[in-house]
């Protein structure tokens, strides 16, 4: 069942889920070189419920949030791989900076970001946790990063 959802087919979703009574888990970014550490902290995401949607930044969010050179790979490929996963259920392309209306359609029972991000800096965490919703921050694997990679690229490229 999984699948790239778009954003008409997220009622039915949402609604098959909720009669299932399914822990819906959310998480959120441009993961555009996929490397251990996002492997890490969405398989830990996915231990927090049943389904583990991820929202997936658009390349035109990701250029206004990362720069021009960015994403590397366009989101249908990054959307591919993040589905080839074992932990990602589904995964919804979104434009804006952050998803916080995309979390406000989704309305998950747990909001997951990395630890690096503050509990103020977390779009959507008032929402969820207003609805009775838990935020969960997960310690990131060290040295683990798209930045890293990119800089490393770029010294052996």
């Amino acid at each position: 069942m999984k699948n790239l959802i778009a954003h008409k087919e997220l009622p039915r979703l949402l609604r098959k889920l909720h009669r299932r009574k399914s822990k819906i888990v959310f998480t959120n970014g441009v993961f555009d070189i996929i490397h251990r550490g996002h492997v890490n902290y969405l398989s830990e995401a996915k231990k927090m419920g049943d389904v583990l949607i991820v929202g997936l930044n658009s390349d035109i969010s990701t250029r206004r949030l990362k720069g021009a050179r960015r994403p590397i790979f366009k989101q249908i490929d990054r959307a591919a791989v993040l589905l080839a996963l074992a932990a990602v259920d589904f995964v919804v392309i979104f434009s804006e900076d952050t998803p916080a209306k995309l979390i406000e359609k989704i309305k998950p029972d747990v909001l997951v970001k990395g630890a690096d991000y503050k509990l103020s800096e977390i779009a959507g965490a008032a929402f969820v946790k207003a609805r009775g919703g838990r935020v969960r921050r997960i310690k990131l694997t060290a040295g683990r990063s798209t930045t890293a990679a990119l800089k490393k690229l770029k010294l052996n490229g």
